[in-house]
Formats: C-alpha cells, structure tokens, sequence
C-alpha cells in the first residue's frame, strides 16, 4: 500500500523546504522526500552573504534553519530516491522510491541540479583523488598546495575565494577572456594575490599517477598552445544539469531537462508543480528557490481546494 498525502515535495533544497512549509502551514499532509539529507547544495556552500536576513551565515546552518521551519507545522521527512513518477486517469500522482511508494493529488518537484562534467580524459578516473566539485568538502586536503579552477562563473569564483583560504595557490582556467561571476566577486578574487587566471583556454585532460592528480593539459584557443600545468587538485565547476530523469515521461521538460513552468510554478500537468534549480530560468540561486516554493506551496493549497470543488 503506498502512503497517501495531499501533496508530495519531492527534493529538500531551500525550494522544497519553503513549498512544504507553505503547504502543512495551510494544513494540507505533506510528504517531504529527499534521497540524502536536507538542505541540498546550500550543505556544500562555506558562507551565504546574500540571503536575505543574514550579514553571513554558513550554508549548513541556513539548511538547518529552514528545515526546522519546514517541519514545524507537521511535514514528513521521508527519505528515499526518486525511480519513477506516473499519473493515473484520476490525477493521482504515484511516487515509486527505492524503498516505497508514495502517492497524492500533487507534487511539488524541487530535485534541483547536478554538477556539470567536463567529459575529459582523467576525469573520472581521478574523481575525489585529486577531482572535486566541490571545495568546502575537499579544500582542506589541499592545504598549502596548487590547485587548479576550471569555470568562470558565480561558483567558480566563490570555490576559488575559498580554496585561496587554504592552499598555496589557485589557478582559475577559463575558456573566454572575461569572468561571468558577479562584479563584487570578481573584484574580490582580481584583488588576491593567490588567485591568478588564465584565460581563453580549456583543459583536454586531467593526468595523475595513477593514484592522484599530478597536472591537467591544456590548449589555448588563441595561441593553438598545448601545455601540461603541474597541480595537485582540479575543482571544476562550469555549470549543472537538471536532476529530472524521474520526471521525463511527464513531457514536462524541455530538450536539456529543465522543467518549464508558469510564474506559478504550474507545469503542463495540473497538480504538478516544480520550484528552484531544476526550472527553466535565468537565475538559480537559494532567494529565488524559496520564492519559488512559497509560491508553489500556495498554488498547491488553491489546486487541492479546487479539486473539492
């Protein structure tokens, strides 16, 4: 038998998090799943500085804050990974988990994004021996050495501020001749002396010993110039990929996966709404997921209240 809610929130990033609050606040049953523990990619962020509320917090804290939030008006937090997600002839969604199934009226998607890979030689063969997407997990088994940026956005910049903290020196490699990242944080890594760049260029492979990194290939577009760059460690961070395989029959995404929505957060299919990173939009950030979700949590209370009627 599967276990019946008014509305499933599937993924508890910050978007999740303020859908299911928005909802059980409104007194709807509400399922919160998430295959691992709440608070998404925020876990993964050393120090959130434009949240509003907050001069400074770190990322695990927020997470921690906004779960509390989350549960407070009787939400369930149910872990479990997401396998498949169908609709049956009277609207009824049925979440099918590694461990269970789960169904209601409606479902808020919020599984967010994953980090984007190069699709390089080495890559794979020295992820978390020298590889990383992320440097508030990895940064401190690199102290006092030489890593190696690839990316030029907002979380390339922000990863290599961090690392500066820690190592000897980092090198971002981005492909253009100009950083994306938002001014403020391209002043701040321009102003660092530990942090050097080196632009127009792509790495073609990451190379070790066989046990670590011990450097990445390199080929500048300009020059046509081939370089092997001795590093110990390569955070890479050149964007995401929507986290929607589950949700793909639904035909509620676009060619790249991204789930299109309404400003309500309503997708094609009534009932299922999306909310955060994994939406085709501009800017993918934790204010604008909990935008998202407080508006979605209310779009699913007016959409059960309909279903009354």
């Amino acid at each position: 038998m599967a276990d019946k809610y008014d509305v499933i929130v599937i993924g508890a990033g910050p978007g999740g998090m303020t859908a299911a609050l928005y909802a059980s606040r409104a007194n709807l049953k509400v399922a919160m799943l998430d295959r691992g523990v709440y608070g998404g990619q925020m876990n993964n962020t050393a120090e959130v500085e434009n949240y509003t509320g907050f001069k400074s917090i770190l990322g695990p804290d927020l997470a921690e804050q906004m779960y509390q939030s989350a549960i407070q008006f009787g939400a369930d937090f149910v872990y479990g990974n997401v396998e498949k997600v169908t609709v049956d002839e009277d609207g009824i969604k049925h979440v099918k988990t590694d461990s269970g199934e789960l169904e209601a009226p409606a479902i808020v998607i919020a599984t967010g994004s994953q980090y984007r890979k190069l699709g390089i030689p080495g890559e794979d063969e020295y992820s978390g021996k020298g590889v990383s997407y992320c440097a508030v997990c990895d940064g401190a088994f690199y102290r006092g050495k030489d890593v190696t940026t690839v990316g030029g956005g907002d979380s390339a910049v922000e990863e290599s501020e961090y690392l500066a903290k820690l190592v000897n020196n980092v090198n971002i490699v981005h492909r253009r001749d100009q950083l994306r990242a938002q001014k403020i944080l391209q002043d701040r890594a321009f102003s660092n002396d530990k942090i050097n760049f080196t632009w127009n260029t792509i790495v073609t492979e990451i190379v070790g010993d066989g046990k670590k990194v011990t450097g990445v290939k390199t080929h500048n577009k300009e020059t046509n110039e081939d370089r092997l760059v001795p590093t110990d460690g390569v955070f890479i961070y050149i964007g995401n990929v929507p986290m929607t395989e589950p949700f793909k029959a639904l035909g509620i995404t676009d060619e790249q996966g991204w789930v299109i929505t309404d400003d309500e957060m309503k997708t094609s299919v009534p009932g299922v709404f999306a909310v955060g990173d994994v939406r085709d939009k501009k800017l993918r950030q934790i204010t604008t997921a909990v935008g998202d979700g407080g508006i979605a949590g209310q779009g699913v209370f007016s959409y059960i209240e309909s279903l009354k009627d």
